[in-house]
Formats: structure tokens, sequence, C-alpha cells
């Protein structure tokens, strides 16, 4: 009887430690002030404009989070990555007023906002007058890069040019 309960008490351990660990679907926490944005690098400090992105990659058997400062940062990041049109990566961004996690998807997102990058956009997960919807606010920040073109890779290009 004792081997019995030893390994029932080991099966149990292995499967509450396998159980562990973040989860698979949905934000992760930020450790604010110590984790950086994927793409240009700089600390995430602002806790009302920020962004993670899930994504499954194939060769993988979890899923994978990448933090961003800002939502501009998040989809400039994703657009040559191979989950870019995976329908089971996951985009997050915080609400500009609670700072609470909402799908990207579903956010309308209100110009004019001070945002880490200067993209200027804030989410909300409710319709507000003169708010954009995922796809206008993606067009808003690939229009902003193109015209700008001076956040994230492109410092870090123009360093390495310096070298």
């Amino acid at each position: 009887m004792p081997k019995v309960l030893t390994l029932f008490t080991l099966l149990l351990i292995a499967l509450l430690t396998g159980c562990s660990g973040e989860p698979e679907t949905g934000p992760v926490e930020v450790k604010w002030d110590r984790d950086t944005c994927e793409r240009c690098r700089m600390v995430l400090s602002d806790r009302f404009h920020s962004a993670q992105i899930r994504v499954f990659p194939v060769e993988k058997k979890r899923s994978r989070v990448y933090k961003f400062d800002d939502i501009g940062c998040a989809l400039l990041w994703l657009e040559d990555k191979p989950w870019r049109d995976d329908p089971r990566t996951e985009i997050w961004v915080t609400d500009h007023r609670s700072g609470e996690w909402i799908d990207a998807g579903s956010a309308i997102y209100i110009p004019n906002q001070t945002t880490p990058m200067e993209y200027g956009l804030g989410a909300q997960p409710e319709p507000s007058p003169g708010g954009l919807g995922f796809e206008q606010a993606k067009q808003h920040i690939f229009e902003l890069e193109a015209r700008f073109n001076a956040h994230g890779t492109h410092l870090k290009e123009n360093a390495e040019q310096r070298r």
C-alpha cells in the first residue's frame, strides 16, 4: 500500500507541475519598467498604451508572447512575421483609461493620444465618435511610419551604419 500511495503522490505532483506556467491564450503579466518592447527595445512603462502579441510557432509546442510599448510597434513588428495571417495569433492592447487588457481586433482606437512611440492611438472596448476600427488604426500606423520613418528598427539600422 505505501508504494501505491507514493506512486500516486508522484503522479499527482507531475500533473500539477505540468499544468503550471503561463496560459496558452490571452495576455501575460508585464513586469512594468523592466520588460522591453520587442521592436524598439524601450522599457514598457506606459500601462495605458501597451500591446502584446501571442503567436503559435509551428516548430514549438507552446505559444510565445511578445510585448510592445505601443500598438504601432506591435503591428509594424508583426508585418513581416510568418504568424501575421495565422488566425490563432492574438493581439492585445491596454485600455487607454483603465489599463485593462482588451482584444486589439475588436478595440476602437482613439486618435490624438500621447503614446510612447507617438503613433497616437489609445484603445478602448466601446465605440466612440471619431474612433477608428482595427484596420483603420493599422492604416494610420503604417502611414505615419512611411511618412516619418524614424522609429524602432530604423533607429537601430541608423546606429549600425554610424559604426
